[in-house]
């Protein structure tokens, strides 16, 4: 009885020992297990923030990248933008290029002829009626002295080449009068000039008792009779807008 008494009690100590040592154990576990879970949590935060910080370092990686792209189309399109812009102006340095090589050879071609043209003009006044030759000779000389300079383009010379022609023109069309001297017997005096085209050049003493008309036969100045001085004086005075136009005598001389 005794002994079971013993047992039992020895039981009984050895449970609560057990169940001491038991909670001792628990009580380290949780302490444990708490530890292990703040550790847990405070790894999960840091994870989270490390994952927060990539992701705000994607977006940002992320966006640089699309304003990259968009830079780089930009830069494309500006890029093909001026490739177009370069070949159409290689085509007009290409196109300028033709026509500076056709110029020269043009200007081959052409600048031969225009002294030929002025050698004509020269040719041609000399030839004609004495009418302001003086003036006439003098452009023609202008001609020349345009020729000889590098700071005229050639288009203004070949034009003033052509304004002389049209001038040369003009002279056997118009009814003029002008004053002029005139050498007769030795002697000069002051006349009024005045043509007809090409037809007839005159001249006439101021007081008009006297006039004369070139003979393009004889290249001389032939006396008129009395009988041509009214007409002659018709036409001075028809030349310079003072009497209306009319018909009137006219000194020729037959073609031979």
């Amino acid at each position: 009885m005794f002994n079971n008494k013993i047992r039992k009690s020895l039981v009984a100590t050895a449970l609560t020992g057990t169940f001491a040592l038991s909670a001792n154990v628990l009580a380290t576990d949780l302490k444990a297990l708490h530890q292990e879970g703040s550790q847990i949590q405070r790894a999960a935060v840091q994870s989270q923030e490390k994952i927060n910080t990539i992701y705000e370092q994607s977006q940002e990686l992320l966006g640089e990248y699309r304003q990259v792209t968009d830079q780089t189309e930009n830069l494309k399109v500006y890029n093909d933008f001026l490739a177009t812009l370069v070949a159409d102006q290689q085509r007009q340095i290409n196109s300028i290029q033709r026509q500076i090589d056709g110029l020269e050879n043009t200007n081959k071609g052409t600048v031969p002829l225009m002294f030929r043209m002025i050698d004509a003009l020269e040719q041609f006044i000399k030839a004609d009626i004495p009418l302001r030759t003086e003036r006439r000779t003098a452009r023609v000389e202008n001609l020349r002295e345009l020729m000889s300079r590098s700071d005229v383009q050639r288009s203004e010379q070949f034009r003033q080449i052509l304004e002389a022609y049209s001038i040369e023109m003009g002279y056997g069309s118009e009814l003029a009068a002008f004053q002029g001297t005139l050498t007769v017997g030795g002697n000069e005096m002051t006349v009024d000039y005045v043509h007809l085209g090409r037809l007839a050049l005159m001249a006439q003493s101021l007081d008009g008792e006297a006039g004369w008309v070139w003979n393009k036969t004889t290249q001389s100045w032939d006396e008129l009779p009395d009988s041509f001085m009214n007409s002659v004086t018709s036409f001075i005075k028809m030349a310079r807008r003072e009497a209306q136009l009319e018909m009137d005598r006219v000194p020729l001389f037959a073609a031979e």
